[in-house]
């Protein structure tokens, strides 16, 4: 009834709309909107139309017209189809009047017919061809700007049907009298040669580009020159040895000595391209060097950023292999860089500062005393503080820790929670680097005693690594670290620190027995695998020292290390289990052997990874920290992450029948971007990296079914007949473990059975993807049989489907393939959702399963591993 009643206001507001545009038309807008505000209707687009019909009409009488005001007029019009065009009205039916307006010597209005026809030539290249003939018209006229416009929207269009159109007019442009029209006419040479590049290669005009580079007397010319022919035979040198020499000629003491000799007229831009190509020249002599040098000494002094870094760059990279002049640039460019990082924006700031870092790593003790340079301000964004901390903790020597120490404390009670971190961290790394420590501990066994909890978490980590390198600290540092409550201590990294030194030094804390009994008794709340693996190791320790104490805690702790769902923490348990049964001396060698102290951490960085970024420096590998080709090349992004949405993906309606269905898809190339690293991190926060989560655990069902785990593995080692030896139980009893022979075992759960009919709706699929949480998140390596075997086509399909296991999309590209698989559960209606991804070249996959019934998740996900680790072998 309503939808009636909203037909018949639209059929009315028609009708008014008619009437009212034959009588009061300045009106009828208004009154429009009104009505279909008031009854919350969707106001049809009637404006619009009628719109564009006016300025059709507009232009056409404008057409041709040389009346006084008429290019006033023009220009009117002109900017409304511009602004209708900019906010996404499709204005391409005007496309003949605007063609016929711009008969004109009016250069706005010339910039805004460009501006137009280059817009709608891409989506509508038969349109394109009306505008040659006016382009080329202008592309003679008298006035220059006319002629560089011209050309430059004549090259802008991108039809590869009017390529033949533009190899004139870019011949005359490359010999215009006027630099303007030459400079966009080079520009044009690329642009024809990434739609042409035999019609660009025919015409020759990479030789002309090269004649007028080194002839041209307008530097702007040249620099455009220079940066048309490193594209073109950059491009063209995989496959022509020609194109390879002329790249190198580019590097030839000809070329440089002219560029050098006429960089102060050369603009910012410019003269940052003639550097980076000065970059890669290899003087013949250590004379040379210093005369490119002295030439480009006030290139230091210059205000542009990127200018003063590409000038460093050629200054580092000719001496590298002259040491004590290598050296002495580090001091010469020191003030200049320091220079520019108090200069400018922050982001400039930062790109400068990245620099510095990657300088200071090289050679520290240069950057020692100017560290004051890199005390933080109140006003820095938090990216550049986090920085110049880094610097900090780089510079730090025996002549400047204090100073640098009393610092970072200011800033550890900093209101920016983020900056506070990492300045205790950097207080630590500072300790862990000098050997007069004496003031540093002091500071940090302070921070242990504040009051807020993400200072104590970081102390607490840093005393760990603190105590490793530099044992004879135990006794103070112990003293405070026992007052610590594990109740206050949160963070995983934390929590598992404070366990590792009651374990460690249990002997010296009286209460460490009972602290970690607690923490045992409290196994199911603790949702990280890091902490409970410490925990089952800091309850062995412990053990060898106190054992009376401690003997309810481990064999509490190993019953639920047992019984845990983490293949780590089940398998670390079971591997001390089977040490206390073979011997406990044997255990305790292994477990607690006597430690060196730790003389050096590994760094993050290989030296040989630090040297390709100098390599590159003056680039965003600077900034990044990494390599080009870590984040660029494909094959080198290790194993890939694909996004979660399917609303991209076109899956076969028959998914669920008898045929293997499969649809190839395409990854998305932002998901591709991810690394390793920022996959893990991007994990949910409750399972805290770990590819399993922690079992519901209470002390009696556990305890009874680690019991008959441990039973199972005592008979596993006894003889045919089948009876174990008494002494085998011996470590049970001392551990409180009751292991009876006739003890009725505990009934294992039913094994998981599939529905092999099973059938899911494609829609039904995309829908629960959607809605289900993540189950389980788990990494799995292929066999090389099953490597092997994706070359073939829909092998896999078929040998999940035997499994019980559907496909229901698949998509990628070799080495990365993802894959959906779906199952149902025999005699139920719980269905299990399953996204795979393969990475063929280091054979490993990731498993992300979504199920109705989560409490099967994971023995579903048992199953399908282990048809997943059967692919190929069959």
């Amino acid at each position: 009834m309503l939808t009636s009643f909203n037909w018949c206001i639209s059929l009315f507001c028609l009708f008014f709309f008619f009437f009212f545009k034959l009588f009061y038309y300045d009106y009828y807008f208004y009154v429009l909107f009104n009505i279909y505000s008031i009854l919350h209707l969707p106001c049809p687009d009637l404006s619009r139309k009628s719109e564009v019909t006016d300025l059709r009409s507009q232009l056409r009488q404008l057409a041709g017209s040389r009346a006084p005001g008429a290019d006033d007029a023009k220009r009117d019009l002109f900017k409304k189809v511009i602004s209708n065009m900019t906010i996404g009205i499709d204005v391409s039916s005007l496309f003949g009047e605007m063609v016929m307006c711009s008969a004109t010597s009016d250069i706005v209005l010339k910039k805004m017919c460009y501006l137009y026809v280059g817009n709608y030539a891409k989506v509508n290249p038969d349109l394109a061809l009306l505008t040659i003939n006016f382009l080329q018209r202008d592309c003679k006229d008298d006035d220059p700007m006319i002629r560089g416009l011209a050309l430059r929207s004549l090259c802008s269009l991108r039809v590869a049907n009017l390529v033949e159109y533009l190899v004139g007019p870019l011949g005359s442009g490359l010999k215009d009298n006027n630099s303007y029209v030459r400079t966009v006419a080079v520009i044009g040479v690329v642009k024809l040669y990434h739609i042409s590049a035999s019609t660009c290669l025919d015409a020759d005009f990479p030789a002309t580009l090269k004649h007028l580079m080194l002839n041209d007397p307008d530097t702007q010319v040249v620099a455009n020159c220079l940066s048309a022919l490193q594209e073109i035979w950059t491009l063209e040198s995989t496959s022509s040895e020609e194109a390879a020499k002329e790249r190198e000629t580019l590097v030839s003491k000809p070329v440089i000595y002219y560029l050098l000799n006429r960089i102060k007229e050369f603009s910012e831009w410019a003269q940052c391209l003639v550097l980076e190509l000065v970059a890669k020249y290899i003087p013949s002599d250590n004379s040379e060097i210093f005369d490119i040098m002295n030439l480009l000494e006030d290139r230091l002094q210059h205000a542009n950023g990127a200018v003063v870094l590409a000038t460093s760059k050629v200054f580092l990279h000719l001496t590298l292999s002259m040491a004590d002049v290598h050296q002495q640039v580090y001091e010469r460019i020191k003030a200049p860089l320091l220079t520019q990082v108090s200069a400018g924006s922050p982001e400039q700031s930062y790109a400068v500062l990245s620099h510095l870092h990657l300088l200071v790593m090289r050679a520290p003790y240069i950057f020692s005393s100017d560290y004051k340079h890199f005390y933080c301000q109140y006003n820095e964004p938090s990216y550049v503080k986090k920085l110049k901390l880094e610097m900090l903790t780089a510079v730090a020597n025996e002549s400047n820790t204090y100073d640098i120490v009393t610092e970072l404390c200011e800033y550890a009670a900093n209101v920016d929670i983020p900056i506070a971190r990492e300045s205790i961290r950097a207080v630590g790394k500072i300790a862990l680097q000098q050997y007069d420590v004496n003031a540093i501990v002091d500071r940090l066994l302070q921070f242990l005693e504040m009051e807020k909890d993400y200072v104590t978490c970081e102390a607490l980590v840093l005393v760990k690594d603190l105590l490793r390198k530099y044992p004879q600290w135990s006794q103070d540092c112990i003293a405070v670290v026992g007052n610590i409550s594990s109740k206050n201590v949160q963070e995983p990294k934390a929590k598992a620190a404070l366990i590792w030194m009651l374990g460690e030094y249990s002997q010296d804390m009286p209460d460490a027995p009972y602290v970690l009994e607690s923490l045992v008794e409290n196994w199911d709340e603790e949702h990280s695998a890091e902490v409970r693996l410490h925990l089952l190791t800091a309850v062995m320790k412990c053990f060898f020292k106190r054992a009376p104490e401690t003997q309810k805690a481990l064999g509490a702790g190993l019953a639920a290390g047992l019984a845990d769902f983490h293949q780590d923490v089940h398998d670390r348990a079971l591997f001390y289990y089977r040490l206390l049964q073979y011997k406990v001396s044997v255990a305790e060698s292994v477990v607690n052997p006597p430690k060196q102290a730790v003389s050096v951490f590994a760094d993050s960085q290989s030296s040989e990874i630090k040297d390709r970024i100098f390599d590159e420096f003056n680039s965003l590998s600077v900034i990044y920290q990494k390599p080009s080709y870590m984040f660029t090349d494909k094959e080198h992004r290790g194993t890939f992450e694909f996004s979660d949405e399917l609303a991209n993906l076109t899956i076969n309606a028959e998914a669920g029948d008898s045929a293997v269905p499969a649809q190839r898809v395409e990854a998305n190339d932002n998901d591709l971007l991810l690394s390793i690293t920022e996959k893990e991190e991007g994990r949910d926060a409750a399972s805290n990296g770990s590819a399993y989560s922690a079992p519901s655990y209470d002390g009696a069902s556990a305890t009874s079914a680690a019991s008959q785990s441990l039973a199972d593995l005592a008979f596993s080692s006894t003889s045919g007949s089948g009876q174990a030896p008494a002494s085998s139980f011996a470590i049970d009893d001392l551990l409180g473990l009751d292991f009876s022979v006739g003890a009725a075992a505990t009934p294992t759960p039913p094994p998981l059975s599939l529905n092999p009919k099973a059938v899911l709706d494609p829609g039904t699929f995309q829908q629960k993807w959607r809605q289900l949480p993540l189950s389980l998140s788990e990494d799995f390596s292929l066999s090389p049989q099953g490597v092997a075997a994706l070359a073939t086509s829909n092998a896999l399909l078929r040998h999940m489907q035997s499994h019980s296991i559907h496909c229901i999309a698949s998509g990628g590209q070799s080495p990365n393939f993802k894959f959906f698989f779906f199952a149902q559960k025999a005699e139920s209606a719980s269905i299990y959702l399953v996204e795979l991804l393969i990475n063929s070249s280091s054979a490993k996959s990731q498993i992300k399963i979504k199920a109705d019934d989560q409490s099967t998740s994971q023995a579903f996900s048992t199953l399908f591993q282990s048809a997943l680790s059967k692919f190929g072998t069959a």
